[in-house]
């Protein structure tokens, strides 16, 4: 966790609204996964979608991680930050024609997950290597909206379905190296993670693809939002992991590689918004804080009704009080917090909005024509400008295709 010191002199040299990323507990928590789960042959491929900030990727490829990418431009952003084409898996939704030949061409395995895009895929590239996406049948997630298995979720082929896959591969001579399953973001249940595992399982065996090198389980690890949540017991969980894929892998015949995707663990904890807040009212019974960032540049909150913890950096003493923290967007929900209980914040002071290294960046836009903040690297103790801010200026002319 980085100190109100610091996050404040992040403040002082950048401005306002600006993200800070704690870029050693970004590798601290690639690592310690590696500590959970004893597996020889695992592998950690970071889902970038979670955070594409260049500088973080160029500190996960001098661990030597791998990539989980959704986009052509994802591959292109993680091969110019130095990743090697076997340390990405691509697994786009919905994918088109050209995009597949894009990635194809870079060298990169795709994870097809619908039965019509293998059979576009064998058609134009027959005798290739391949992962195959499936849905685990397994529901759980921390918001329904990022829930990915069960019969409501676009995502991945039936388990009922390996079948028709099978005659699918042997039809254009395709190579399954690798078979593959996500059931959601933020699981609220380990069990959930185990289930998935099974029921993958159960369809991995020699008699339907007898050159398998690897299992991905796909990500969805959790992270405490709220301060008084407990941390789950990921030694225990991983050596549940490992003791499940042991014996599996006896069965299969040979010991295969172990992939997992985290992306909100790996960077939700080391990122922090920092706002300053403008405007004080009181609203009859309510009393409000708006503040000079809004929901286009972290969107959790109304999209998810996500919890974010916020601090008071510049009156962290001060008595408490009970505030709505609105946004500077034309929208009623734009809030990052309703009722929260915060010491006394005054127009001046600064907050930081924690645990927003994950789908909060990445996942912004330029709605009411505010150009997103910058974002910086703290990395032991210094600090360093990852991504400069759009001026106006510059977010006009990009606008009128300048």
């Amino acid at each position: 966790m980085l100190s109100k010191e610091l996050l404040l002199q992040a403040v002082k040299e950048y401005g306002t609204p600006l993200y800070v990323y704690d870029g050693d507990e970004v590798v601290q928590r690639y690592k310690e996964l590696y500590d959970f789960i004893k597996w020889p042959k695992l592998k950690i491929h970071y889902a970038m979608k979670a955070n594409y900030n260049f500088e973080l990727l160029k500190l996960l490829n001098a661990q030597n991680a791998s990539l989980d990418t959704v986009s052509p431009g994802d591959v292109m952003l993680a091969l110019k930050a130095g990743f090697s084409t076997d340390r990405i898996i691509y697994t786009a939704n919905n994918m088109t024609d050209a995009e597949v030949k894009m990635v194809y061409d870079m060298g990169v395995l795709m994870n097809i997950g619908s039965l019509s895009r293998l059979e576009k895929f064998g058609r134009d590239y027959p005798g290739s290597d391949v992962c195959l996406r499936f849905n685990p049948d397994v529901v759980d997630g921390a918001h329904a909206k990022i829930m990915t298995g069960g019969d409501l979720t676009k995502f991945g082929i039936l388990l009922k379905d390996v079948d028709k896959v099978k005659a699918i591969v042997a039809k254009y001579n395709l190579n399954v190296i690798g078979l593959h399953e996500h059931t959601g973001s933020g699981l609220q249940h380990t069990e959930s993670v185990l289930q998935s595992m099974r029921n993958l399982m159960a369809i991995a065996t020699p008699e339907n693809f007898p050159n398998l090198r690897f299992l991905d389980f796909g990500g969805g690890f959790k992270v405490p939002y709220q301060p008084d949540e407990e941390r789950v017991d990921y030694v225990k969980m991983g050596n549940d992991i490992t003791e499940l894929f042991s014996a599996y892998c006896k069965k299969y015949g040979k010991e295969l590689e172990m992939y997992f995707e985290p992306g909100k663990y790996i960077v939700a904890e080391a990122g922090y918004l920092l706002t300053e807040v403008n405007t004080i009212k009181v609203n009859n019974s309510r009393a409000i804080a708006g503040c000079n960032s809004g929901f286009p540049q972290l969107i959790r909150p109304i999209m998810y009704d996500a919890y974010h913890h916020i601090v008071n950096l510049s009156n962290p003493d001060g008595e408490l009080n009970v505030y709505d923290i609105c946004g500077n967007i034309c929208e009623t929900g734009d809030r990052f917090a309703e009722q929260r209980e915060i010491p006394e914040i005054r127009e001046g002071d600064v907050l930081a909005i924690e645990n927003a290294g994950a789908y909060c960046y990445s996942m912004g836009g330029y709605y009411n024509l505010r150009p997103m903040p910058a974002e910086v690297l703290a990395v032991g103790g210094k600090l360093k400008l990852a991504r400069k801010a759009l001026s106006y200026e510059e977010l006009i002319a990009q606008t009128m295709g300048v």
